[in-house]
């Protein structure tokens, strides 16, 4: 019974279009964003444009230096959670560093991104009691499990709308424990929340902030510290929370807050206290990317350059991006599952180009899409050959161009 219940939902998925394979990948160390495509029948070189690894921090020798010096003096493992052995002195280096960097007064460091923003959450719902949290629709799958894995109430708003926002605030006694949770930039969309208006919302209303700047940290802001530090109102966030898995280039998530709300969810977040900690060596990585992206800003000036090049190509190409970009993410519409998976096929197999199709549940159906972002290691050559590979697909599947019908308000 259990395997035809189980084989059933795996066939609806392929049917629709979105059952997900894994593409074996294998990076070249020092030639980022060249890589390895690995089948049964052949091994391709190919070029990546999908990457979180936005800045190219994985393969920059500060970050791999200090992880080898870390190997060599602490060894792999860490020996279990931070409370029973698995803290060292990285650790101590990381959190005082991301804690500067955002202006807060201390910040923790979990395994994960997902795991910052899942164990934190459920933490604080249920430490406040009767709290209402208010999410943005488009809010990541973390925050969204963090927040549905406790008996709060809690008001989804329309993504980026602070007048719906406000309206569902206002109906809230003003002594009610409130969170609003948000991203700055949305990495399906491309686009940034109105954070200045959220901020002025949430102290009008009396509520928390939670801000996850997973995608700006080390590309916006001064010293790369996000969209938050840009706008210069990091201060008047409650939580910001990170990762160390996309533009520092390893990997790692983290919260940065005061003193006294790090202690508490140190103190009390299971997803936290129960959970191995990091190896020294992952730290340490993190530890020597975080404070170059501080003093460097080559990468996130060249970042946007290339970005800049390669909207104008795909542009002049007619390839659709969503008008919602305003960001080194530029969501390329496709439209329909199955063509998506096709043509990402097609991609790797007749242009030796890497793109993941982006579908259901990821994003709704029928804006399908492929998440396309340049890095400072790629070339002007490498983007003119995305844009006419690009064009050859669309040609081959019938997917519509820019000019031929308007994707680009989904």
């Amino acid at each position: 019974m259990y395997t035809k219940i189980i084989s059933q939902k795996l066939e609806s998925l392929k049917e629709s279009g979105q059952y997900r394979e894994f593409v074996t990948i294998n990076r070249i160390r020092g030639q980022y964003p060249l890589a390895q495509s690995v089948t049964q029948k052949s091994t391709e070189q190919v070029v990546v444009w999908c990457s979180n690894d936005y800045l190219g921090m994985s393969q920059h020798h500060i970050v791999t230096e200090a992880m080898h010096d870390a190997i060599r003096s602490l060894g792999a493992g860490s020996g279990g959670s931070r409370n029973i052995g698995g803290t060292h002195s990285y650790y101590t280096a990381l959190e005082s560093a991301l804690a500067e960097w955002h202006g807060k007064e201390a910040a923790l460091v979990f395994p994960t991104g997902y795991g910052a923003n899942d164990a934190t959450l459920q933490c604080l719902l249920r430490l406040l009691s009767d709290c209402i949290v208010f999410s943005d629709e488009r809010n990541h799958a973390s925050i969204i499990n963090g927040i549905r894995s406790t008996q709060a109430e809690r008001m989804v708003f329309r993504h980026n709308d602070v007048e719906h926002l406000e309206a569902l605030l206002v109906a809230q006694p003003f002594d009610r424990p409130k969170i609003i949770v948000f991203e700055s930039v949305y990495s399906m969309d491309g686009d940034i929340a109105p954070i200045q208006k959220i901020v002025a919302l949430a102290k009008k209303y009396n509520a928390l902030t939670f801000l996850d700047e997973v995608h700006a940290i080390g590309i916006y802001g001064p010293r790369g510290a996000g969209i938050a530090a840009e706008l210069g109102i990091a201060n008047k966030l409650d939580f910001i929370q990170g990762t160390m898995a996309k533009s520092i280039g390893v990997i790692g998530g983290y919260i940065a807050a005061s003193s006294l709300l790090v202690d508490v969810i140190r103190s009390f977040a299971p997803g936290f206290i129960f959970t191995t900690s990091l190896p020294p060596a992952v730290v340490a990585a993190c530890h020597a990317s975080v404070e170059y992206l501080k003093s460097s800003d080559n990468e996130r000036i060249v970042l946007h350059q290339k970005t800049n090049t390669l909207r104008d190509a795909l542009i002049r190409a007619h390839i659709p991006i969503m008008a919602s970009s305003r960001t080194h993410i530029l969501p390329v519409l496709i439209g329909d599952a199955k063509k998506c998976k096709d043509a990402a096929k097609r991609l790797l197999e007749q242009h030796h180009i890497y793109l993941q199709p982006i579908n259901s549940p990821t994003v709704p159906i029928g804006t399908e899409r492929f998440r396309v972002n340049v890095t400072p290691n790629h070339t002007k050559e490498q983007i003119e050959k995305l844009a006419f590979a690009l064009t050859e697909v669309f040609h081959y599947f019938g997917i519509s161009f820019s000019h031929e019908q308007d994707f680009l308000n989904a």
